[in-house]
């Protein structure tokens, strides 16, 4: 034992060393030295980010901690918390990361902890955690992820994988270089690597840590993971550049750091491009190997020596005269000046504040060969200029579709006035010559500056404004597509009516589909509308919709819709179906027939004709759109622009992405949803779904979530992400309990589901197979002992949840100590309180949805010439795009609304809104400003949302 105290006391000042090396302040930020341990090379990176946070001291960064540590660690510190200890808790399992990435630290980290009142406790976890998890990279074992799922601040592995992290660091920090990017405080931006690094979801993170990332929301999340993946992948290019180039040969200690400094692919390839093996090299690298590196270097640095005629070799190409050594040393002095970080960043930053414009002309080719009706869709681009700061991202997106066709040329036209105030600036400041420079060396520096800008530094800029337009126009397109499919996807659902859904047809009839309110599928038939056969059709329609008392028709907006409409519209006006008051809607098919050929549909409708699923498809459309919805490829769905010119896999990454949004945060119930849907869950993916059904289908239904721990394939990360969005429908598992016996108070449940999170061990059958009254809520399992405690402290019951009197008692208490009070009181954040007096206070069966817009009904019909210029109509948004709002007015075409008719004063206020613009499936009183017959285009104003 002697022995190992000397050994403690000789590492001891090594341990010191490093951590004042890494952390820059030592007592008064304690909780945040702990919050950025990092391996032992990174040290600038980390003290970035601990300033960053010490301005951010206003935040609840120790608490914050604090409270992530009571939900995820058993319930022993819960209760009676001393408020003095909130600073050391968190300290703990940083401790045992730092031990992961230091091994030999160990002993003098725990020991330098002494004042803290936990230490022996932490002391016999330290070791415990030594054994079991020699590195904290990758699937670390449960627990431990749920310990450091939420440390504040802590910038973690950065640059794509861990070898490169290992190895080297680029010149910029991860955390600072994404804040900049996004303009995300620091500290979230660190939390956020962490959280995306431990594999957390996008509606996890919104939903449930909610603290660390500032209240944002996931579509901003999402931009931020973007970004970092951006980011990571210039990091792990650069290096597999900088291998390729040191293998080479090729690697200067001037190049690696050009190269360090990249933040961008542009300028990785514009560093890199020289070196590219394959082509016959720069004018530069071909005058270096005629050896007249040495005489441009002297030109700069010490003219006076300078004798160009030395280097004159009358036999050799290149050195044969005068002229030809000149224009060499002009080529490496123009090379030298274009690679500069100093000389690019004063020309982008000359550009920044100057006139630089895009211009578009029709192409001189596409004029004498190309098809009239293309170039007719190009007309308001064939003599296009727009000043790159002001143009919109659907122009630039215009234009770039008419290059690619070769209809358009594009250009980016920067003032000759950048180029002079440049080359003077290069001449007379940065690359002025230490001594004084004869007339014919000084006519060579002129020359190398205007060669460098002509020949290498414009043609990068235009390449630089023009990748940076499109990169920000796709991906606004891509984040636009999101918005509109989330509000799609989160159409208010139409319950309880029976449905029949029309797929519209000329030659080969209208399909028809009639589902009841349980989207079961009564009967399917196939009716000929408009073969002049109308009439008689007529009374086989009224028959169906009288034997299964179905009062709402779904019309599809295909091929034949109009007329289909108008039939209806036309038999309900003369009372055809009394006395049924029979209502229609007009519903987006897109995807429909896309679906109805698809491997999932056979499977579901196996016995169903492809042409028939898609009008059941139609009609599941409107009785649950979020279900149907997410049966079809998002892209298919059809709301979006430019769909096709932008990048498919951010289109389909984002996309997906929002799916799963939408689905987490409506909920499914576990025990009847199909599989399709529990794909979509956070946390969750194909198999893990599959094999969910299978253990439905084996063991009868779930009756709480801890059991969800037992489907093959779901480890405790997929059930921390997914358990949230998994509801219990307490009545069907009550009467299922009751049929097996086993009922128990709910009292009794809780405490035992309280217990449950604490024991390691497995718990006994009989527990496993008990309700929880929780589970039918959005609160978390890892805040259920929060949730009793709460529960206690407003004197309510579980049984109660979602009832008014449930709502009285919250009430009360909230408005004796207030949110803040009462969290601090629990030991907990605002955020995690607010979400379980949701949970408690929602009622059952609650639906987000509901707040969003129903399928507009009607009952009549207008049509494109009876529209006037001052008429007042109401309508669907149908599309969003970033010019305007495409409205479905009920006409067979849809209008639009310009951009600049929609404006903050006409949008509904009561409704919240994550952005200035209307989303598909709202619904809208407009007037029409213009009706453009030939071209059949409607203008429109908003009057208002309604």
């Amino acid at each position: 034992s002697s022995e190992s105290e000397e050994e403690e006391e000789e590492w001891e000042p090594k341990s010191k060393i490093t951590k004042r090396r890494c952390l820059p302040k030592k007592n008064e930020a304690k909780s945040k030295k702990a919050a950025v341990p990092r391996p032992a090379g990174a040290k600038k990176m980390v003290k970035k980010v601990a300033i960053k946070e010490e301005m951010d001291v206003s935040l609840p960064i120790a608490p914050v901690e604090d409270n992530r540590m009571q939900l995820l660690k058993p319930k022993e510190e819960d209760v009676g918390t001393k408020p003095k200890n909130l600073n050391q808790k968190p300290e703990v399992p940083k401790k045992m990361e730092i031990n992961s990435f230091q091994g030999k630290n160990k002993k003098s980290l725990g020991s330098d902890e002494k004042p803290s009142t936990s230490v022996p406790v932490v002391g016999n976890q330290m070791k415990h955690e030594k054994c079991e998890e020699a590195f904290a990279f990758d699937e670390p074992p449960s627990k431990k992820v749920k310990l450091n799922a939420c440390p504040e601040g802590k910038p973690v592995k950065n640059l794509g994988g861990n070898k490169i992290k290992e190895e080297f660091e680029m010149n910029w920090d991860i955390v600072q270089a994404l804040s900049e990017i996004t303009n995300v405080e620091p500290w979230v931006c660190a939390n956020l690597i962490n959280l995306f690094q431990e594999e957390n979801t996008i509606p996890f993170i919104a939903r449930y840590r909610k603290e660390l990332i500032n209240n944002m929301e996931a579509d901003a999340l999402r931009e931020v993971q973007q970004t970092l993946e951006e980011l990571r992948t210039v990091a792990k290019k650069t290096h597999t550049t900088i291998q390729k180039l040191k293998k080479e040969g090729k690697l200067s200690s001037c190049l690696l750091k050009a190269l360090l400094n990249c933040r961008t692919l542009e300028e990785l390839d514009h560093v890199s491009a020289p070196y590219k093996t394959g082509s016959k090299g720069t004018k530069a690298q071909r005058a270096k190997q005629l050896g007249l590196e040495p005489a441009a270097l002297t030109l700069l640095q010490n003219p006076v020596e300078l004798n160009l005629f030395s280097y004159i070799r009358p036999n050799s190409k290149g050195l044969a005269n005068i002229r030809e050594v000149e224009t060499g040393v002009q080529h490496i002095l123009a090379d030298i000046f274009a690679k500069d970080k100093d000389t690019l960043d004063f020309i982008r930053k000359l550009c920044q504040q100057r006139y630089i414009s895009i211009q578009s002309t029709l192409a001189k080719v596409s004029s004498k060969s190309g098809n009239e009706k293309d170039i007719n869709k190009f007309q308001l681009y064939h003599e296009f200029s727009c000043n790159i700061k002001n143009i919109q991202h659907h122009q630039i997106l215009a234009i770039n579709r008419g290059e690619n066709l070769k209809i358009l040329t594009v250009k980016v036209n920067i003032p000759d006035g950048v180029k002079n105030e440049f080359c003077w600036w290069c001449v007379n400041e940065r690359w002025r010559p230490k001594q004084f420079l004869k007339p014919e060396f000084m006519r060579i520096l002129r020359s190398s500056v205007e060669d460098a800008y002509k020949r290498l530094i414009h043609p990068l800029l235009c390449r630089e404004f023009r990748s940076k337009l499109t990169s920000d126009a796709e991906k606004e397109s891509v984040m636009m597509f999101g918005r509109n499919l989330r509000q799609l996807l989160l159409t208010s659902p139409v319950r309880g009516r029976t449905l029949m859904g029309v797929d519209p047809g000329y030659k080969h009839g209208c399909k028809l589909a009639i589902i009841s309110p349980t989207s079961q599928i009564l009967h399917t038939d196939v009716v000929y509308l408009h073969s002049g056969q109308g009439f008689r059709e007529a009374e086989k329609i009224k028959k169906l919709l009288l034997q299964y008392s179905c009062s709402t028709v779904v019309i599809g907006n295909g091929t034949a819709c109009r007329e289909t409409e108008a039939y209806f519209a036309d038999l309900i006006m003369k009372k055809y179906f009394a006395p049924l008051d029979v209502v229609y809607c007009i519903v987006s098919e897109a995807g429909a027939s896309i679906y109805s050929v698809s491997p999932e549909a056979s499977k579901e409708m196996p016995d169903l004709d492809p042409n028939l699923r898609s009008a059941v498809s139609i009609a599941r459309r409107v009785q649950d759109p979020l279900a149907e919805l997410v049966k079809i490829e998002p892209k298919h769905i059809g709301v979006g622009m430019y769909q096709h010119d932008v990048s498919q896999t951010l289109l389909k990454a984002t996309l997906d992405s929002v799916v799963e949004e939408c689905v987490s945060f409506v909920g499914v119930d576990i025990n009847i949803c199909s599989e399709i849907l529990l794909r979509h869950i956070a946390g969750l993916n194909a198999n893990r779904a599959k094999n969910i059904i299978e253990w439905r289908e084996k063991n009868g239904p779930f009756i709480n979530r801890e059991q969800l721990k037992e489907v093959k394939g779901l480890g405790p990360k997929s059930f921390q992400q997914c358990a949230g969005f998994i509801r219990f429908n307490q009545e069907y598992i009550k009467t299922f309990c009751s049929s097996k016996k086993t009922e128990l108070g709910s009292r009794a449940l809780l405490t035992k589901a309280g217990a449950l999170s604490k024991k390691k061990s497995k718990p006994t059958p009989c527990a496993w197979r008990q309700p929880n009254p929780l589970d039918q809520t959005c609160i978390h399992p890892e805040s259920y002992n929060l949730a009793v405690r709460f529960l206690s402290l407003i004197g309510g019951n579980a049984n109660d949840i979602g009832k008014s009197d449930m709502q009285q008692k919250v009430d009360a208490v909230i408005q004796r100590e207030g949110l803040e009070g009462t969290a601090k009181r629990l030991n907990t954040t605002v955020h995690t309180l607010q979400l379980i007096i949701d949970g408690l206070t929602q009622p059952e069966g609650y639906d987000i949805r509901t707040d969003f817009d129903k399928p507009d009904f009607k009952r009549s019909i207008v049509c494109f010439e009876d529209l006037s210029v001052g008429t007042v109509l109401t309508g669907k948004v149908e599309n969003a795009t970033q010019f305007g709002v495409f409205v479905d007015i009920g006409v067979g075409r849809a209008g639009l609304i310009p951009a600049r008719n929609i404006t903050e004063a006409k949008l509904s206020k009561v409704k919240k809104r994550r952005s200035l613009g209307l989303g598909p499936g709202e619904r809208v009183e407009v007037k029409v400003l213009n009706v453009d017959i030939p071209r059949l285009r409607i203008t429109l104003d908003l009057i208002r949302v309604l």
